[in-house]
């Protein structure tokens, strides 16, 4: 039954990541229908980055008051109508808010599946997991895409993506007796009753070396995000390259990411989660380090993939090692806030390094990922001597 849960999991975070990139893939043609500007892109994920950010800092209370099956359940199925919602919009006002329970649903299911699994599973599923994530965000385009060259409009590629998810709902609502029984095994309790009474953010933030890994989430996302926004016109406004051959070559940092957890799944079994996080920090130094080499496209895109893997093992590490850190009883509580401190990072990083680019240069790219890199360093290290219960650091 355990290996049964762990396989609807899976399926879970393949879910998680199909409709992330859609809005993507789908927008130069949606904006032209809409006849808004194309920057207007930028609104329906800043909403749907709010809603994140305010579900996850409710995820602790939710899954406290109903359990994390009911919590997956009730999320995805909330995703699903507001993917329902976008096929079926022709105007942009109404796009916004179908953005509303999709940013909702989103950060709900993302915290309680994530902690979740760092309370039950080892860390190589962590990463796995992690991985089929990115499966589902490259699975999401190629469905966009098939439903474009079927002479259908980007309407029906979020259906098919919105009647997937709804599959996907049924079989999380078959699965809650297992989810149950896990829980009672677990605690003597049946879903949704717990002894814990939820934290509230004040009481979070006072927690030895909470405010540390917030801002270490906040700048693992701001960097991810900023290197894949800004890699193509780095490559074509500093490098030379061509639009088209870097799109290609660009599309190699999510590769490295991709491909770096699948592989991070099996280096989990010889090293711990702080090892790893140090592990993908020095990859991404390295990286980084190529791109500031005046070589051209030569040190750029190996510099690129090397930033790739580094970013690899970053996120599930750190999710993972939470109720290590924090204890079991709180890790819920630190998964939403780091999740929201992620979304953050997500949502503002990136077009701050667009105003630098605009004003000033985008040669700082990688000036401005260094910098990001190096406060990441400095508060994980930061924290660490204050969390209560990890051994890990004595191990390196």
């Amino acid at each position: 039954m355990f290996q049964l849960l762990l396989v609807i999991i899976y399926l879970a975070f393949i879910s998680l990541g199909l409709p992330d990139s859609l809005l993507g893939s789908a927008w130069p043609t949606m904006y032209r229908e809409f006849s808004v500007p194309v920057s207007y892109a930028g609104g329906i994920s800043m909403i749907i980055a709010v809603g994140t950010i305010v579900s996850s800092l409710q995820s602790d209370r939710l899954t406290k008051r109903f359990g994390t099956g009911k919590v997956t359940a009730s999320s995805v199925l909330m995703t699903a109508v507001a993917l329902f919602g976008f096929s079926i919009t022709h105007s942009y006002a109404a796009l916004c808010l179908w953005a509303v329970p999709y940013g909702l649903g989103a950060g709900s299911v993302d915290a309680s599946l994530n902690n979740y699994v760092a309370l039950h599973y080892a860390s190589r599923h962590m990463s796995w997991l992690h991985c089929m994530w990115g499966v589902g965000a490259s699975l999401g385009p190629y469905i966009m895409g098939l439903a474009l060259a079927g002479g259908r409009n980007w309407n029906m590629g979020y259906r098919y993506i919105a009647i997937l998810q709804i599959v996907l709902t049924a079989i999380l609502i078959f699965s809650l007796p297992l989810w149950k029984k896990q829980d009672a095994n677990d605690t003597g309790q049946t879903d949704g009753e717990t002894q814990s009474k939820p934290l509230s953010l004040r009481q979070i933030v006072k927690i030895p070396g909470a405010k540390e890994v917030m801002i270490t989430f906040f700048c693992y996302c701001a960097l991810e995000q900023t290197a894949g926004l800004w890699a193509s016109s780095y490559l074509v406004l500093r490098r030379g390259l061509s639009a088209e051959t870097a799109a290609g070559f660009a599309s190699l940092f999510f590769i490295g990411i991709t491909a770096g957890r699948a592989f991070s799944g099996f280096l989990t079994m010889k090293l711990n989660d702080t090892q790893m996080i140090r592990l993908g920090q020095g990859f991404m130094l390295f990286g980084i380090v190529l791109l500031l080499l005046p070589f051209g496209s030569m040190t750029a895109l190996p510099g690129l993939i090397f930033v790739g893997l580094g970013c690899a093992p970053v996120y599930p590490s750190i999710i993972h090692s939470t109720p290590e850190h924090f204890g079991a009883d709180r890790s819920q509580a630190m998964i939403g806030v780091q999740m929201a401190s992620a979304y953050m990072g997500t949502c503002f990083m990136p077009p701050i390094f667009g105003f630098i680019a605009n004003h000033i240069s985008v040669s700082l790219f990688p000036v401005y990922l260094l910098a990001i890199l190096s406060l990441m360093v400095a508060m994980h290290e930061k924290m660490l001597p204050k969390v209560s219960g990890s051994s890990e650091q004595k191990n390196w």
